[in-house]
C-alpha cells in the first residue's frame, strides 16, 4: 500500500510513500542521458532525458518505484491488485512491459501533455522482467506543475483520468476514489458552526473539530481521503526548507507504523520510506522508516552525459542529533 502526492509552492514538488512489508533493496538511482535502455519490444532507447528516482537495481537495469526527469516531469507506479490488467503484443502499438512504462514516458516526454500524446499508442504487456519477479499490478500518477493524471491498465483497455488533487493510492479505481471525495465535502479547516438544530446550543469544545469524519485508518481509500484533505489545504512559505518539510508533512499524515496492518505470516507492512523531490531542481529526498532525517541526492551533481546509472544506498540508521 503506497501513497503518493504533489506539492506547488515557488517549486514543483512530488513524491510518495513505499508501504510494504519488505525491501527489495531500493536505492536512490540517477539514470544519465546516454544509459541504453533496451526495451522487449521497442528496441534500444540509446539517449533520453536523464531520471532520479528511487528503484531497485537489477543486473544493471534501475526498476524504478518513482522517479523524475531533468524536465520536471514525475511518475510514480503504486499497487493496484485485482484491478490492473495488461495486454498481449499488438501490432502498431508501442508495446511497453510494465516494468519499462516509468522509463519509457519519462525519457520521451517533458510535460503531461506530451505524455497523454505517448500514452495513445502504448499497450502495456503483461511481461515479468525475469522469472523470478512477477509482474506488479500498479497504477500511475504522470505529473509537472500545471497539471497530473491517473493511468490505469484495466480489462476495458488503458483509462486515463484527470487528477485535480494530486494524490493517488491504492484500489479502488480512481473514479471510485475522486466520487467517494464527495463524501466528505462538509470537511473544514475551520471550526464548525451549529447547523444541527437552532434548538440546540452546541459549542466547539475543541481546535479541528472541522475535521471531524476525516478517516483515520489505514485503507487506501481512507488514505487518499486524507491526503487530499491535507494536501489541498497545505500551506507553507516558498522557500526550499519550507516547501521540503511541509510536503513530509503531508505525507507522515498516512505514515503506517509496525504493528499497525498485520499481514499473513505475522508481519507487518510499514513505511518503508518517503520521498519528496523537487523536480523543478532536480533534487531528491528521502527519510526511511528507521531514519528520520531528510536525505538529499541531487542528479545536478553528477554527470547527467554518463551512461552508467549512479546509485546511493538508502540510509537506514536513526541519525539523532545530539544536542547538548
Amino acid at each position: 500500500m503506497c501513497t503518493a502526492a504533489t506539492y506547488l509552492s515557488k517549486d514543483f514538488y512530488f513524491g510518495r510513500t513505499l508501504d510494504y512489508e519488505f525491501s527489495y533493496g531500493d536505492e536512490v538511482v540517477i539514470t544519465p542521458r546516454n544509459y541504453c535502455f533496451d526495451f522487449c519490444k521497442m528496441g534500444k532507447m540509446n539517449t533520453h532525458y536523464a531520471l532520479i528516482g528511487m528503484a531497485c537495481v537489477i543486473d544493471d537495469y534501475p526498476l524504478y518505484y518513482d522517479a523524475v526527469n531533468e524536465k520536471g516531469l514525475c511518475m510514480a507506479g503504486l499497487n493496484f491488485v485485482g484491478n490492473a490488467v495488461y495486454g498481449e503484443y499488438e501490432e502498431g502499438r508501442d508495446n511497453i512491459a510494465q516494468y519499462e512504462f516509468i522509463p519509457r514516458i519519462l525519457g520521451l516526454c517533458a510535460t503531461v501533455k506530451e505524455a497523454r500524446n505517448l500514452l495513445e499508442r502504448i499497450n502495456i504487456l503483461n511481461r515479468p522482467f525475469n522469472d523470478k519477479l512477477p509482474v506488479a499490478q500498479l497504477h500511475w500518477i504522470i505529473a509537472d506543475k500545471v497539471e497530473a493524471i491517473t493511468v490505469e491498465a484495466v480489462k476495458d483497455g488503458i483509462k486515463i483520468y484527470d487528477n485535480p488533487v494530486g494524490v493517488l493510492t491504492n484500489n479502488p479505481p480512481f473514479d471510485k476514489q475522486m466520487f467517494n471525495l464527495n463524501n466528505y465535502m462538509s470537511l473544514s479547516p475551520k471550526s464548525p458552526v451549529n447547523m444541527f438544530s437552532d434548538n440546540l446550543e452546541l459549542n466547539c469544545y475543541s481546535r479541528g473539530m472541522g475535521a471531524m469524519g476525516l478517516p483515520g485508518d489505514l485503507s487506501s481509500q481512507s488514505r487518499f481521503v486524507r491526503v487530499a484533505f491535507v494536501k489541498m489545504n497545505s500551506k507553507s512559505g516558498d522557500g526550499e526548507l519550507e516547501s521540503v518539510s511541509q510536503f513530509f508533512h503531508i505525507l507522515n499524515s498516512v505514515d503506517q507504523q509496525r504493528g499497525c496492518c498485520e499481514l499473513n505470516g505475522g508481519e507487518y507492512e510499514i513505511t518503508l520510506y518517503t520521498s519528496c523531490c523537487n523536480a523543478s531542481k532536480g533534487i531528491y529526498y528521502y527519510t526511511s522508516y528507521d531514519n528520520h532525517q531528510i536525505t538529499a541526492v541531487n542528479m545536478n551533481k553528477e554527470n547527467l552525459e554518463g551512461d552508467r546509472p549512479v546509485r546511493y544506498k538508502r540510509i537506514e540508521k536513526e541519525n539523532i542529533f545530539e544536542q547538548n
